[in-house]
């Protein structure tokens, strides 16, 4: 197995679906199977091609692991690669910071930048390289969870802090919790509201659109910052919203009044990145698995 660099971005003329596919063609087939059951790291270009073509952070942005590979059916010469455990990094890392290349294949002899190696979609990423900008991304949650750890079982930390972290359904929750508070200001999408406790701590709570127990990843698009009552009603299907961002309500054991909570004209109160708004996928699943008409 091989770690590697899928770089993708919005507008794109691929079939991408970071937090569950990515559309190639067969010139990375090779570097892909290597990586298949290891981990990938997403960049996002300076510049995406085709007619939604638009200026890119030119940086490092989420991990995901690689399950397999499959062809297009529909594109000849053209593949899939599917990951799951999909997780966004605290803050986009730019491929060089100073001096410092995160990926060494970038940097040429004379320390320029090597355009060459930049114009491959797919790069196959050393173990430690990798390990830097995980922790890159996630440096202030990775100091908390290293804290913890070595006092637990330091001969394992040793190992493998990065993949163990990865995984860890605490860590994960409490990146999600924080990546889509952020997106939506700490405030609730539906209602508008924006609480905070008496320490000063954002009320509001984070919602997989799709749960985790059914496959939802945990990505921002994914994700609905809302109050405690709202969420309530989200997860039981009293409440959906449409591909346009309406708010529907369910005909079936709705409470008294609720209708005098919601934001606006029933429109959902969004982010202001539209790459971090939801995603029409995570949405129709949720009205066609969850909600009650």
């Amino acid at each position: 197995m091989a770690k590697a660099v899928f770089t993708t971005a919005a507008g794109s003329v691929y079939d991408d679906l970071p937090e569950f596919r990515y559309h190639f063609p067969r010139t990375y087939l090779g570097a892909v199977r290597r990586a298949i059951g290891d981990w990938v790291v997403y960049y996002e270009p300076r510049r995406t091609e085709g007619p939604a073509s638009s200026a890119g952070r030119q940086a490092y942005f989420a991990v995901a692991r690689i399950t397999g590979v499959e062809p297009d059916s529909e594109r000849s010469n053209h593949f899939y690669a599917f990951v799951r455990d999909y997780l966004e990094f605290d803050r986009a890392v730019p491929f060089r910071e100073g001096e410092r290349y995160y990926e060494s294949v970038l940097r040429r002899p004379d320390g320029g930048t090597s355009k060459g190696a930049f114009g491959r979609s797919v790069r196959l990423l050393p173990e430690e390289e990798f390990r830097l900008i995980v922790q890159a991304g996630f440096a202030e949650a990775l100091r908390r969870w290293e804290a913890e750890q070595i006092g637990e079982a330091p001969a394992e930390y040793h190992r493998h802090p990065i993949h163990e972290q990865l995984v860890r359904r605490p860590f994960r929750d409490v990146a999600f919790r924080r990546h889509v508070r952020e997106a939506y200001d700490n405030r609730c999408a539906i209602t508008g509201l924006r609480l905070t406790n008496g320490g000063g701590r954002p009320e509001v709570q984070a919602a997989h659109i799709r749960p985790v127990a059914k496959e939802g990843p945990d990505s921002v698009r994914n994700g609905l910052a809302l109050t405690s009552t709202v969420h309530w009603l989200f997860d039981r299907g009293l409440i959906t919203i449409d591909d346009d961002h309406c708010v529907r309500l369910s005909g079936q054991g709705m409470p008294d009044g609720l209708e005098r909570l919601l934001a606006g004209e029933r429109s959902l109160v969004l982010p202001e990145r539209p790459e971090l708004r939801p995603h029409p996928m995570f949405v129709r699943w949720h009205r066609e698995h969850v909600f009650k008409p």
